[in-house]
């Protein structure tokens, strides 16, 4: 064992966030703009080049009107 700690990560699913966007009609900027996030930060969250923090993830779900499991999954990371 290499004595790194395994971090719990969320990622976003994807394909629930555009589900969303269609009920909503709403775009991708939009989502970005009412989550206090860039657009190209939520372009990097949706293709899994990045994992959000508690922040981000409060912003995504308060405006999708979400729950944490319709959303995002968890998985772990090793700590750098």
């Amino acid at each position: 064992m290499s004595g790194r700690r395994r971090l719990m990560t969320a990622s976003l699913k994807p394909r629930a966030v555009w589900e969303r966007l269609n009920r909503l009609n709403m775009t991708q900027n939009e989502l970005a703009r009412l989550a206090g996030i860039s657009s190209g930060y939520l372009s990097q969250l949706m293709t899994g080049k990045r994992h959000p923090g508690p922040e981000t993830r409060r912003g995504l779900l308060q405006a999708l009107a979400a729950e944490f499991d319709d959303l995002f999954i968890l998985g772990t990371a090793r700590e750098p």
